[in-house]
């Protein structure tokens, strides 16, 4: 339990796109205004890709959609008991979580994230570090015919990453952090 928590601080730490040492509602609005310019979404489609971003947020990260602000241990202790409770239950809402943001990330809805997506998704939840991005990439299993990353792939990391127990299983977003993302 122990590594889980460490690795859930990690995620949490990831969520606060502005430094200021807490996730609130302005990270909210930071990730989805940044994913709208930096993938210069307009009208119609950037209006639901924001609205889309909210709802995630509210729905996973902050747990009620009432309220705006989250503490680590606050979130640390969500997660905790959900997985403490029901570790099927967890895991399937872990992957419902990651299915439903990386639809918003996916922005050209092709079911593949390529480089310069991946770098402007990692860029609007505030990793400016271009280098380890690139990396992290490069570490995933990249089509070599296309030079993109299955979504699925990415996401079934990312709930390996949040699920995972055991220190010994490979865990591509683990070393992301460990590099410093």
């Amino acid at each position: 339990m122990e590594y889980l928590v460490k690795k859930w601080k990690m995620w949490y730490n990831s969520l606060d796109v502005n430094h200021d040492g807490k996730v609130s509602v302005q990270d909210v609005q930071e990730s989805k205004n940044k994913f709208t310019i930096f993938h210069e979404l307009v009208g119609e489609k950037a209006k639901r890709v924001q609205v889309n971003f909210e709802d995630w947020w509210n729905k996973y990260i902050f747990g009620t959609g009432a309220k705006k602000e989250i503490s680590e241990s606050e979130f640390v202790e969500k997660l905790t008991e959900a997985y403490k409770k029901d570790k099927a239950a967890f895991k399937r809402e872990m992957q419902a979580c990651f299915d439903c943001i990386f639809a918003v990330l996916d922005a050209n809805k092709d079911r593949k994230i390529d480089l310069d997506e991946y770098i402007r998704s990692f860029k609007a939840f505030g990793h400016e570090n271009e280098a380890l991005v690139r990396k992290i990439f490069s570490m995933s299993n990249v089509n070599p015919e296309n030079e993109a990353l299955p979504v699925k792939d990415i996401v079934s990391a990312w709930v390996t990453f949040v699920t995972e127990e055991d220190s010994d299983v490979k865990d591509i977003i683990m070393e992301a952090f460990s590099e410093g993302l």
